[in-house]
């Protein structure tokens, strides 16, 4: 079909020479500039400036108190302390104590210094072209020009009160973290050195709870004994067994090699820490024909004729002795404490 024969309306329309040319839009990645900069209250009215000026040392300040109440709350509150909060329920007080005053001090030095950055630092926005990644001469001294001017215009240097009061919370958070060593353990004091033998305390047959007499250890035979007057309801049974639980042997006297076990013993009955000098486990396994005692948990191995002395295993010293004798019952009684602490060495043991 030619083109004379096609309908005029269906003809594409002429087009306008002007519309031929192609348009160039602006650049759409052009730098499109930075707003106005607008200044805040505190740029222009010193006197809004020093109300944020308090504010941030307030919140310093309030880091500081809160550090020094972490700190407090070790000697205030007891561990097995339990208090009511709502809506928490019961709690540790010392546990909530702790997290409370650690976030808010911590909580405290962000609010105080996101607060500052906000109103007394410069909001200027600068731009900067990219460069290599290695920087010129001229890069070096402009960064540090740059540095001197934002610690001048971040007003460091002349608010001498929030400079010294953030000095102050900085130096003071670090201080948990000191007292936390608390929770290695506790403060050993002079609690390990004693037991609840004493003299007088008679002991009690752990078995039926009743008072050991010298008729009731045959030799060879291995016997566990407590102080009289504890009591497995007693709230600190467990910490007290754990330094004060006896093994009660009776071995021939001319058998014992140790001149001081021998005097230390009645009839040949001796009474020995059951607390192993190794990582503190009960020993409880008796060789009747060598006197051996082994320890379960490392095998440390005591001689108890010669003096509890180590002859096998990790555990470093002897076991201690207790010096026993009969009151006038015909019980067996303690002479006294133990002379050295029981148990595994420790950081006061001479």
């Amino acid at each position: 079909m030619s083109s004379q024969e096609i309908p005029d309306e269906n003809l594409p329309a002429e087009q306008d020479p002007a519309h031929d040319a192609v348009k160039v839009a602006d650049d759409p990645f052009a730098d499109p500039g930075l707003p106005a900069h607008k200044p805040r209250i505190q740029d222009i009215d010193e006197r809004a400036a020093k109300r944020s000026e308090r504010a941030v040392a307030f919140m310093f300040t309030l880091s500081m108190l809160a550090t020094i109440g972490f700190i407090a709350s070790y000697v205030i509150f007891p561990v097995d302390k339990i208090v009511y909060i709502w809506p928490f329920g019961h709690v540790s007080a010392l546990n909530f104590s702790l997290g409370l005053t650690l976030g808010v001090a911590l909580f405290a030095i962000g609010a105080g210094a996101v607060h500052w950055a906000r109103t007394l630092m410069s909001d200027v926005e600068v731009a900067d072209d990219r460069h290599a990644i290695e920087a010129e001469p001229e890069v070096k001294a402009k960064v540090m020009a740059d540095f001197a001017a934002g610690a001048e215009e971040s007003g460091f240097g002349r608010r001498k009160l929030i400079r010294n009061t953030m000095f102050g919370a900085l130096a003071l958070v670090p201080l948990s973290g000191v007292v936390l060593l608390r929770d290695l353990g506790p403060l050993p004091e002079k609690k390990l050195r004693n037991t609840l033998w004493a003299k007088g305390k008679q002991l009690i047959n752990m078995n039926t709870m009743e008072p050991l007499r010298p008729e009731d250890v045959a030799v060879g035979s291995l016997t566990f004994a407590m102080p009289e007057g504890l009591t497995e309801e007693a709230e600190d049974f467990q910490n007290q067994i754990a330094k004060a639980a006896l093994m009660i042997i009776r071995i021939e006297p001319d058998n014992i090699k140790d001149k001081r076990e021998r005097e230390w013993a009645h009839e040949g009955i001796v009474a020995f820490s059951k607390i192993c000098t190794h990582v503190g486990c009960p020993i409880s396994l008796y060789e009747q024909q060598t006197h051996h005692v082994l320890c379960p948990c490392h095998q440390s191995t005591f001689d108890l004729s010669d003096g509890a002395r180590v002859i096998f295993g990790p555990a470093g010293h002897a076991l201690p002795q207790l010096r026993i004798g009969v009151n006038s019952e015909g019980n067996l009684e303690a002479l006294g404490d133990f002379e050295e602490p029981v148990g595994p060495a420790f950081w006061e043991r001479g």
